[in-house]
């Protein structure tokens, strides 16, 4: 059974939110509408993954609160806008939550995650149709993804409806074909056949990476995380000497590289890594 002061703090949440958007309120709170408020909402969101990563508890915990805020602001403005409030937003996730999961309230059988995945995706498609909604495969996926995630995502819908390939071997022999097109573009000079064609290469590392079990956006961020580190280590190492990369020989750079990846190579590559080295 949940806490008590669970229903007491989020009344209290947002009793508050309420009252600064009331006359007398905040000035900059009664100001925000939908749109203003959508660059807060992402930067919270990312600041949740950030402190995911970071894996500390408190941390964490204040992320997830601003995020919540930001949950709560835009069920205030609808409400003052007469179109719903947030008893209305938890009332209906509830409901979704019980539908979707009818293995656990209802009397359905599943064998594994997998059976879950096939009901939830079934259950969605049946909620649409009854709705009226759009049928299209990949209806209710944002445009407003990053293009990694959403390309993940995309393939994932793609595969619910047969469009995938049968294993990772597949996959890579797709990737060797679109890179081939892409060297031969590049040969080519064409700007517009190049762009097109490192899309298609981007977008088949996507599915391969779906297809081994990881998100690609995560091991492109992993990445990203790793190419600072070396790149910080580098720029220790020439001013040790009192130089900057930008003196170094090619042969020298390449050298010094080889050694970052080795210093660094149990060095995290979450936030962490992204501190001077």
């Amino acid at each position: 059974m949940a806490d008590p002061s669970v229903a007491e703090t989020f009344t209290r949440l947002v009793d508050i939110m309420a009252r600064l958007r009331a006359p007398g309120g905040c000035p900059w709170d009664r100001e925000q509408t939908h749109e203003s408020l959508r660059p807060y909402l992402l930067e919270e969101t990312y600041e949740v993954l950030e402190a995911l990563d970071g894996g500390e508890p408190t941390a964490i915990r204040d992320e997830l609160g601003d995020l919540l805020l930001q949950v709560v602001f835009h069920a205030q403005l609808a409400a003052d806008a007469d179109r719903f409030t947030i008893a209305d937003v938890t009332r209906a996730i509830t409901d979704k939550l019980v539908r979707r999961h009818p293995h656990v309230f209802g009397d359905v059988q599943v064998r594994d995650a997998s059976d879950v995945v096939r009901n939830w995706t079934r259950i969605k498609g049946e909620e649409r149709r009854a709705s009226g909604a759009d049928a299209d495969t990949f209806a209710g996926v944002p445009v407003a993804l990053p293009a990694l995630a959403r390309a993940q995502r995309l393939g994932e819908r793609a595969a619910h409806v047969g469009l995938d390939w049968p294993d990772a071997a597949g996959v890579l022999g797709k990737l060797h074909e679109e890179t081939r097109e892409l060297e031969t573009a590049v040969a080519g000079g064409n700007g517009e056949a190049i762009e097109h064609e490192l899309g298609d290469v981007l977008l088949t590392l996507v599915n391969l990476a779906r297809h081994l079990g990881f998100h690609a956006e995560l091991a492109l961020q992993g990445a990203n995380a790793r190419f600072v580190s070396r790149v910080r280590h580098l720029e220790a190492a020439t001013r040790a000497h009192g130089k900057c990369l930008s003196d170094l020989r090619p042969d020298e750079i390449d050298r010094l590289w080889q050694d970052a990846k080795t210093a660094l190579s149990g060095a995290p590559t979450g936030p962490e890594s992204d501190r001077e080295v």
